[in-house]
C-alpha cells in the first residue's frame, strides 16, 4: 500500500530555523525535494513577516518553483488576506491551521478557536470557488504546551465542525511531539468517525523520539498521507521546546521497509537532507538515516 508524503521542510522546516535562507536557496531546496520524488510540497506560508520573518519572501519563492503537472504546492494561510496572497501567487492548495486549545490558539494566531473555525470556513469556501484544494490542520491535537492533555472528544468535536466546510483533507498534528502510538490510533479513529469520507493526514514532531512510531501507527489506523521534513529540520516557533519534524529520510526508511512505497528516492532524500544541513550551518541534522545509512546497503 502506497503512503503519500507531504514534504514540509520549505515551510514548517525553515520557519523555526534561526538562519534565514536567501530566496534562491529556498527554491533550490524545493527543486531538490521535487527531484527526489516529492509530489506535494508545503512551500510557503502567507503570514505576517514580523511574526515569521523566514517566510517573508513567499511570493518570490512561488514565482520560481519548478512547475510540473504532477506536483502540487501548498501554501499555509490563516485569514482571507493570506488566502488572497496565496491565490495570486499560484499555489495549488491552501492549508489552514486551527488549534485545538484556546490558550495556544490565542498565542499562536491571536484568535479564539471559534474565530479560527469561522476563518477556516471562509477560506475553504473561497479557495474552492477559485478552483483550489483546501485542507485544514488541527494543531496541538495530541497535547498543548499551555493546557496539557487534550481530550479526544475535544479533537473529535473540532474535526466535526471543520468538516462542515468540506475540506479536501484534515490533518492531525502533534505540534509539540508528545503523542504515542496508542493515542494516535485513538485520535485517528475518532477523527474518521467525526468526518466520515474525509481523507486524513498526520503531522508528527520527533521531540520525544516517538515520531516514526506514531507515523506507522497512523498508517495502521488508516491514514494514507504523512507530513515530513528532510533532515528533520523545523518545529513550531510559538510552541516551547517543539523541536524538529519527523525526518523525511527516516520516515521513508520505515515505510519502505514496512512494505509501503512512497515514490521518493531514498538516496536523493538523504542527499537533500545533507545539503540543507550545510545551508543552515549544521554539522549534523536531526535525521538519523544520513549517519546510519540504509539497510541493506542499497535502498529498496
Amino acid at each position: 500500500m502506497t503512503v503519500g508524503v507531504v514534504e514540509v521542510s520549505p515551510r514548517d522546516g525553515l520557519q523555526n530555523e534561526a538562519e534565514i535562507l536567501p530566496t534562491a536557496r529556498k527554491i533550490e531546496l524545493i527543486r531538490r525535494c521535487v527531484d527526489a520524488g516529492a509530489r506535494r510540497v508545503e512551500a510557503v506560508s502567507f503570514v505576517r513577516a514580523d511574526r515569521v520573518p523566514q517566510m517573508a519572501d513567499a511570493e518570490a519563492v512561488m514565482a520560481e518553483v519548478p512547475r510540473h503537472s504532477d506536483v502540487s504546492y501548498i501554501g499555509l494561510v490563516l485569514n482571507r488576506r493570506g488566502l488572497d496572497r496565496a491565490l495570486a501567487a499560484g499555489v495549488d492548495e491552501v492549508n489552514c491551521v486551527v488549534v485545538a486549545t484556546e490558550t495556544f490558539s490565542r498565542r499562536n494566531q491571536g484568535a479564539s478557536v471559534d474565530a479560527m473555525v469561522q476563518q477556516w470556513a471562509a477560506i475553504a469556501g473561497a479557495a474552492h470557488a477559485a478552483g483550489r484544494k483546501a485542507s485544514v490542520t488541527v494543531a496541538a491535537a495530541f497535547g498543548c504546551p499551555f493546557e496539557g492533555e487534550v481530550a479526544p472528544t475535544v479533537v473529535a468535536d473540532l474535526v466535526r465542525r471543520l468538516a462542515a466546510a468540506e475540506p479536501d483533507e484534515i490533518a492531525l498534528a502533534d505540534t509539540i511531539g508528545v503523542g504515542v502510538p496508542a493515542q494516535v490510533r485513538q485520535l485517528v479513529r475518532a477523527a474518521a468517525a467525526a468526518a466520515p469520507g474525509v481523507p486524513l493526514r498526520a503531522h508528527f514532531h520527533d521531540t520525544r523520539n516517538t515520531g516514526i512510531a506514531n507515523a506507522l501507527a497512523a498508517v495502521e489506523a488508516g491514514v494514507r498521507v504523512l507530513d515530513a521534513s528532510v533532515g528533520g529540520i523545523g518545529g513550531c516557533p510559538f510552541a516551547p521546546a517543539a523541536t524538529g519534524n519527523v525526518a523525511t529520510e527516516d520516515l521513508v526508511y520505515a515505510l519502505h521497509r514496512s512494505g509501503h512505497p512512497t515514490g521518493l528516492d531514498p538516496r536523493l532524500v538523504i542527499g537533500t537532507a545533507a545539503w540543507i544541513g550545510d545551508q543552515l550551518g549544521k554539522a549534523t541534522v536531526p535525521g538519523a538515516l544520513g549517519r546510519a545509512g540504509w539497510f541493506p546497503a542499497e535502498p529498496q
